[in-house]
């Protein structure tokens, strides 16, 4: 059990390390714009490097901006949608199951002493899908963290995949939209409207829909937190 756990904990630190030397020793920005331009020069191959290249940015923590702006350049509004939302979603799936089946075991001996904590676990359980779904289009939960944070929790790996796939829909198509409008690989990072110091119209639309999920989202962790907690605790009594 002990090895098990050491084997785990180097895998994390591999992670962690591999990302912060990767950001502390290159420009990612142009690291990745210049990936990018090799990318649209190789056809299917360079499509699926590229879905092998965001799964592993997402596993690291790296942005995905400039990747999802550059597929809308390279493969069109429609093709990268398609590339994008088959990569973000692996690369999503794949950072929760690294933080299900590293962490998770450590998580839950911390915090075995605390029922509130399972209380919440249990309601995530129940309404994860919901969750997850919302939090997808709130910018308050980065998505990157929350990948690894919803691995922590009982959230059915089922649920958690469908509903992070339909709630990135949205975002996705906004990105790709405006990477579609970039001159060339090598001018991306702005939309026209940022540009020009207004944000396009699809953008405020994106805005108000995160607005509105981060509201409910609040709302729906609260009520079902307090509900789950509730009946623990009356259980326990």
């Amino acid at each position: 059990m002990n090895r098990k756990r050491g084997v785990r904990l180097l895998v994390l630190l591999v992670l962690l390390g591999t990302a912060v030397f990767l950001s502390l020793r290159f420009d990612l920005p142009v690291l990745l714009r210049a990936l990018m331009s090799w990318i649209e020069a190789r056809g299917t191959a360079g499509a699926l490097v590229f879905v092998a290249v965001y799964i592993v940015a997402t596993v690291l923590f790296i942005p995905g901006s400039i990747l999802t702006l550059g597929a809308g350049a390279v493969y069109g509004v429609v093709m990268g949608t398609v590339w994008v939302s088959i990569a973000s979603t692996l690369g999503a799936f794949a950072a929760f199951l690294t933080g299900r089946y590293i962490a998770r075991d450590w998580v839950a001996a911390k915090t075995a002493r605390y029922p509130r904590f399972h209380a919440i676990d249990q309601a995530v359980r129940r309404e994860g899908w919901k969750i997850v779904f919302l939090t997808r289009n709130s910018p308050v939960f980065p998505f990157n963290l929350s990948n690894y944070a919803y691995g922590l929790t009982a959230v059915p790996a089922g649920g958690y995949l469908l509903a992070s796939w339909i709630g990135m829909l949205p975002g996705t198509v906004m990105y790709v939209y405006l990477g579609s409008l970039a001159a060339s690989v090598a001018t991306l990072g702005a939309s026209p409207g940022e540009a020009a110091g207004r944000p396009e119209p699809l953008q405020w639309a994106l805005y108000t829909l995160g607005f509105i999920a981060t509201v409910a989202v609040t709302i729906l962790v609260t009520r079902t937190a307090k509900k789950a907690l509730n009946q623990s605790l009356e259980v326990q009594s």
